[in-house]
């Protein structure tokens, strides 16, 4: 009996940490699911298995992974002209384009209402509140949506990172 319950929470953590990648190639919270699992994983096996030190490491990564994906929208809109107006509103627009696009097609809405609210808050910002050519603000808009996808890649390589780092302190 016992056996049978250690085969299936091992192949629930290893449904969670595959979920947890697939959610952040989405742009949602699977860096926070990888931690669960990590952190779950140690409670239940009595702490016998990862530590302390690697579960704050996974938090710190985590958090990591959040701050960048939060922040390059932001930086993609700097990095392509934008004001710091139109980097607060590439972050904001962000924000309500994931909002907004999870109901619509959950998981693919979620990415593309994140990157398409980048792009439409970072160019109506330059547009309207700049008053800049319709072509500046759609290249600042252009760089808010790039920065996104950067973003989504580089909390992807996190959760890639919190895998390893799991693995060297099972």
């Amino acid at each position: 009996m016992m056996m049978m319950l250690s085969v299936i929470g091992w192949f629930l953590f290893g449904l969670a940490i595959a979920g947890g990648l697939v959610l952040n190639f989405v742009g949602l919270f699977g860096n926070w699911v990888i931690f669960g699992a990590m952190a779950s994983a140690w409670v239940f096996t009595g702490f016998r298995h990862f530590g302390l030190w690697a579960i704050a490491g996974l938090l710190v990564l985590a958090l990591l992974g959040e701050g960048l994906e939060m922040a390059a929208a932001s930086y993609g809109a700097g990095r392509f002209g934008g004001s710091r107006g139109a980097m607060t509103a590439a972050f904001v627009g962000c924000l309500i384009g994931a909002v907004v696009g999870t109901p619509w097609f959950p998981l693919v809405g979620t990415l593309a209402g994140a990157c398409l609210g980048a792009f439409a808050a970072a160019a109506a910002y330059e547009y309207f509140i700049e008053r800049r050519q319709p072509d500046a603000a759609i290249r600042v808009g252009t760089g808010a949506a790039i920065g996104k996808v950067a973003g989504i890649v580089a909390k992807s390589l996190v959760g890639i990172a919190m895998l390893f780092a799991a693995a060297l302190t099972y």
